[in-house]
């Protein structure tokens, strides 16, 4: 079992209800100090050109991580060569997925999901591009970006691309257009999945990820589980979506994994209701081993989270299970307690800032308010109040939302109260609420200026307002 400090954890068992287990809670003891770092706000000098939510972030790095690992496996690297790669490239992984916020600035700013294969085609010429630069020594790259590697340094040679692998792909995209002798139709289950929505370059891409698409039957695979969602309530235009971002599971059976799996996941509180959403979400969540998903609940236990929070963060957070214990959640975890946090509440109230890298997201942000003179208790403070504070932008919204509070007049004490400040949209509700108060004359407490509904604004306003004429 792992330890914080010098403290031995106590080794436990799943609770009653999650399997009828046995357990002993225990509560983690942390170091007190945090280390902070001065770091830019993204990997390469500029950070993301919008606010994107955390969910979506983990999602696109994930992805990243899976183009990165095909690619490399395309020119002969082992799988387990590969995954070590990626393991030791968290920079290199941030950066492409700043490579995917630029390309597609407009489509951000719209509010606009890139699909798994929208990321495929941005991602891949660019590693191209960066294996005809740097040839062999591309993985000595990846896992020292930023910094160049030396040139006389010994790489890891990257081998060249394997015939049978690329044949067995080749063959696998074939299959997609082939048509039989008779009445030159596609196969059934190509037809079938055009007829949902896809088309036929959506399925080629598919199939050259994960050539085993290709043979599965139209009625023995394909069909089953296409037809369970549907009679899950998803909606029929998620079901090519879904099947881009995880085309395994039309390789499961419903009797055998994932009728059981879902079962398995409400028992640990997942809420049944929501499946739709969630399969279109996070489709992977029905891929993981119990073990995988154990390893995660084991974790929350330990955090002091009670069964029905877990639940309810596995419902609203499902991709929470997808993240590191020993890499992502129990690190992010000290430091959060590092800075005094109720780790097991903000856990619960935002999840998503466990998807998070400490080095290029977290210590950035402390450093941000440590400059502006909030000490570490008051930091601490400010996340517990309102842990979504950590996900945001420095560039594009903590810095110029800050710098508009320097022009408010308030106490730099009044964020400690109100950060939830940072959550409110400068252009549609920070500044026009602040020049309604400033015309009329008064002035309300932060939190009352945005949190108010209009009505209740403008009622807030007209009290003060005669509480300042009849005294």
């Amino acid at each position: 079992m792992k330890t914080f400090s010098s403290i031995q954890l106590p080794h436990h068992f799943y609770c009653a209800r999650f399997l009828s287990y046995t357990t002993t809670r225990t509560q983690l003891s942390f170091p007190a100090k945090v280390f902070i770092c001065q770091a830019k706000s993204g990997i390469d000098g500029s950070l993301n050109l919008k606010v994107v939510s955390p969910t979506l972030l983990v999602a696109e790095k994930e992805e990243a991580k899976a183009v990165l690992a095909l690619f490399l496996k395309k020119r002969g690297l082992s799988n387990a060569v590969a995954a070590r790669t990626i393991n030791k490239s968290d920079l290199f992984i941030d950066h492409l997925v700043s490579k995917l916020h630029s390309k597609h600035r407009s489509w951000y700013l719209a509010g606009r999901e890139l699909t798994t294969l929208e990321i495929r085609d941005a991602l891949i010429p660019y590693l191209e591009s960066l294996f005809e630069e740097h040839g062999d020594i591309l993985v000595d790259v990846v896992e020292n970006y930023p910094n160049p590697p030396v040139k006389d340094k010994s790489a890891v040679p990257v081998p060249p691309s394997s015939p049978v692998l690329d044949s067995k792909k080749l063959k696998a995209v074939s299959l997609v257009s082939e048509t039989d002798s008779d009445g030159g139709n596609l196969r059934p289950h190509i037809v079938y999945l055009m007829e949902l929505g896809m088309d036929i370059e959506q399925i080629r891409s598919i199939t050259h990820r994960f050539p085993a698409f290709a043979y599965y039957s139209l009625e023995g695979k394909v069909k089953p589980v296409v037809e369970f969602f549907l009679e899950l309530g998803v909606p029929r235009e998620h079901i090519p979506i879904i099947l881009s971002k995880r085309p395994q599971l039309c390789g499961f059976s419903l009797s055998e994994n994932l009728k059981p799996t879902m079962k398995f996941l409400e028992s640990l509180g997942i809420d049944k209701k929501q499946w739709p959403k969630l399969i279109y979400r996070f489709p992977a969540l029905l891929t993981y081993s119990r073990q995988k998903v154990m390893e995660s609940i084991d974790f929350l236990l330990e955090l002091g989270l009670s069964e029905e929070n877990i639940g309810k963060i596995l419902t609203r957070c499902p991709n929470i299970v997808s993240y590191s214990v020993e890499d992502n959640l129990r690190p992010t975890a000290k430091y959060f307690h590092s800075l005094g946090a109720d780790v097991g509440i903000l856990l619960f109230r935002c999840p998503q800032n466990f998807g998070l890298s400490i080095e290029a997201n977290l210590k950035p942000i402390t450093a941000f308010f440590l400059e502006r003179g909030y000490t570490l208790e008051e930091i601490g403070t400010m996340i517990s109040r309102y842990g979504a504070l950590y996900t945001f932008s420095l560039t594009e919204n903590l810095i110029p939302k800050w710098d508009f509070f320097l022009t408010t007049g308030y106490p730099n004490s009044e964020l400690v109260k109100f950060p939830q400040y940072f959550g409110y949209s400068l252009e549609k509700r920070i500044k026009p609420r602040f020049a309604i108060m400033k015309k009329s004359g008064v002035k309300l407490l932060l939190n009352q200026v945005l949190s108010l509904s209009s009505n209740n604004f403008d009622k807030a306003l007209k009290k003060k307002m005669k509480k300042m004429q009849d005294g």
